[in-house]
């Protein structure tokens, strides 16, 4: 069965009531389906829309194609592979459907690179969203939007007028199925590579009624048109779209606490301590979407009294795979980079850089033919353990800690911090992204005091 979202029930069009359906292709089906003159250029749309553009000029939404590290991703690594291996071939195409769907759709495939100024750098543009209708099938992913341009924009808001287009009122745009086609990604292998969308689903914050939109697309008092005369509203989504490269969306998405099982300690004794971690915010796991590159750790250090520090190792567990959640100084990854891009005896890259040995890394590993991680999620054939933050839920990390003998009498101050890199830091400096897009970001810290007493003698 094929939804057909637009509109199963009555639309708004202005002001007439009309019946339309969500027929065309979708997916892979799309591709050179509509011509870049299909859709207005998002210039246009700022001429009316200016302070929405604004806010989405600064987002990932808008740079799908132009961020560097996607630019480097697509020509370095997924299209060189794609004209190397025929199981992954689809990705040449493929990639553009969500992070340069107008090139897409225009069949302007590969589209050139973002210096040459084509209109592939307008990544999904403000038409393209306002042209969706819906989604065909049952399970929204793999850019199995459908769209219908032209003069009339997908919105949510009936009783309004626009003098440069006609509205109609679509349920689908207040949806997370919206969200969902270019959010949930299975790979070549069968594999839910992202899944953002279907982690959502299976969120408290789901069962509560809570969508995509609430927190990536607030809503706020203002004006969505005030250059053409529009109407004030108490309830306007704002288009901020901001998620994993937002520092500020970053803070409080995760909190720590941690606290010591004795308030007193003596050198050569031990002292056990529990950092809770939390997923407090996000409605998806920690981390999402490019679950591949992402690094989330926890480092725990303890100061003494005369200002020595010391790196505390997390306890181990035990669990299948726990070694791909706990740091190494010197473990390698990645080699299918060499494989892509034909570099004889390529032994890898450090796999945890810039993660400290010893500190709990929450992942999902994404694993290669060969058994090795990868970055590629296009390249994914099996996962390692899921060990990422669920929503609204709490993990328990534990550190017994043999105090050495030189620690220093007096206050021991111990403190838990949450990092987060959107890249891997060897992978960044080894394909020369931007150093920013390596930077790790503090996004919790928490402290505890215990005090370092005199350890007691014993003889005659």
């Amino acid at each position: 069965m094929k939804h057909r979202w637009l509109l199963a029930s009555a639309v708004i069009v202005s002001s007439l009531s009309l019946v339309v359906w969500a027929t065309g292709p979708a997916g892979d089906a799309a591709l050179g389906a509509h011509p870049y003159e299909s859709f207005e250029p998002n210039s246009s749309c700022a001429e009316c829309h200016t302070g929405l553009v604004r806010q989405y000029e600064q987002s990932l939404m808008h740079q799908s194609f132009t961020h560097p590290w996607d630019e480097i991703e697509y020509f370095d690594l997924a299209l060189p592979h794609a004209g190397k291996v025929e199981k992954v071939a689809g990705v040449k195409a493929g990639c553009n459907g969500c992070h340069a769907p107008l090139a897409f759709l225009a069949g302007d495939i590969p589209p050139k690179r973002p210096a040459e100024g084509t209109r592939a750098n307008e990544g999904v543009s403000c038409d393209l969203c306002h042209s969706i209708v819906g989604f065909e099938g049952e399970v929204p992913y793999n850019f199995n939007f459908i769209v219908a341009p032209g003069d009339v924009q997908q919105g949510v808001r009936s009783g309004t007028e626009s003098p440069g287009h006609e509205i109609a009122v679509n349920p689908f745009m207040t949806s997370a199925e919206l969200c969902g086609t270019c959010h949930n990604e299975k790979d070549p292998w069968g594999l839910w590579v992202k899944a953002t969308h279907l982690e959502w689903q299976e969120s408290p914050q789901a069962r509560a009624g809570i969508v995509c939109q609430d927190c990536h697309m607030p809503k706020a008092a203002g004006n969505s048109a005030p250059e053409a005369g529009g109407q004030d509203h108490p309830d306007v989504r704002q288009h901020l779209f901001h998620g994993a490269h937002d520092d500020g969306k970053l803070a409080g998405a995760v909190e720590i606490r941690i606290h010591a099982a004795a308030d007193t300690a003596a050198a050569g004794g031990e002292l056990v301590l529990t950092a809770t971690v939390v997923n407090a915010k996000a409605a998806h796991s920690i981390p999402s979407g490019s679950a591949e590159e992402r690094l989330l750790w926890l480092d725990v250090t303890a100061v003494d009294a005369a200002g020595r520090s010391y790196r505390l190792p997390v306890d181990r567990k035990g669990f299948e795979g726990e070694d791909w959640t706990i740091a190494s100084a010197d473990a390698l990854a990645y080699q299918d980079i060499g494989d892509i891009q034909g570099l004889p005896d390529f032994k890898g890259l450090l796999r945890d850089a810039p993660v400290p040995a010893g500190a709990r890394i929450f992942r999902l590993p994404y694993l290669d033919p060969q058994g090795r991680m990868t970055i590629a999620q296009w390249n994914t054939a099996a996962f390692g353990p899921d060990y990422r933050l669920q929503p609204l839920a709490a993990v328990n990390e534990t550190y017994s800690w043999t105090l050495p003998a030189e620690v220093a009498p007096g206050p021991l101050t111990v403190t838990a911090t949450v990092w987060y890199s959107k890249v891997v830091a060897s992978v960044a400096e080894f394909l020369a992204i931007p150093p920013p897009e390596a930077e790790p970001v503090r996004m919790s810290e928490h402290r505890v005091r215990v005090v370092v007493v005199a350890a007691e003698r014993t003889g005659t």
